[in-house]
């Protein structure tokens, strides 16, 4: 299968916990993890989000309240995730899905350490237009030179 290490346990059971904001995803190895919505959002593997390279990456904020409005299976290895915030460009391999399962509790420390080092928060988006546009009175154009 294409963009699947051959290793990769696969999914038997997606669930959508909407009230408690978590994607329930159970894997034929027997794992079972809880992904809380707003760590899937802010360790999306879209470019948007991770970059081009090592490094690159864009440090995502205020995104506690946000949820998850739609998922889409993409062939027989992932699945792309809509988010309420307009992000859908992240397409969650079955390999991607049990990597953040798996190492979820040193990616979120590691993400609450990112945002304080930055001054950021989970309640407060810093890196959408919306919020530079608010923070700097206006919109970042390519001849911006801020």
């Amino acid at each position: 299968m294409s963009g699947l290490d051959r290793n990769t346990p696969i999914p038997t059971e997606l669930k959508l916990h909407t009230a408690s904001r978590v994607l329930e995803v159970s894997f034929d190895d027997g794992s079972q993890y809880r992904l809380p919505f707003e760590f899937l959002r802010v360790y999306s593997p879209s470019a948007e989000v991770r970059g081009h390279g090592v490094g690159q990456g864009t440090l995502q904020s205020g995104k506690r309240d946000v949820v998850i409005t739609g998922i889409e299976p993409v062939g027989n290895y992932a699945v792309k995730i809509v988010f309420s915030d307009g992000h859908n460009s992240g397409l969650y391999s079955w390999d991607v899905l049990h990597d953040l399962g798996s190492r979820q509790e040193q990616l979120w420390q590691d993400y609450l350490k990112q945002l304080e080092a930055a001054g950021a928060n989970r309640d407060v988006d810093s890196t959408s237009a919306k919020a530079q546009t608010a923070q700097h009175g206006h919109h970042h154009g390519p001849s911006c030179k801020h």
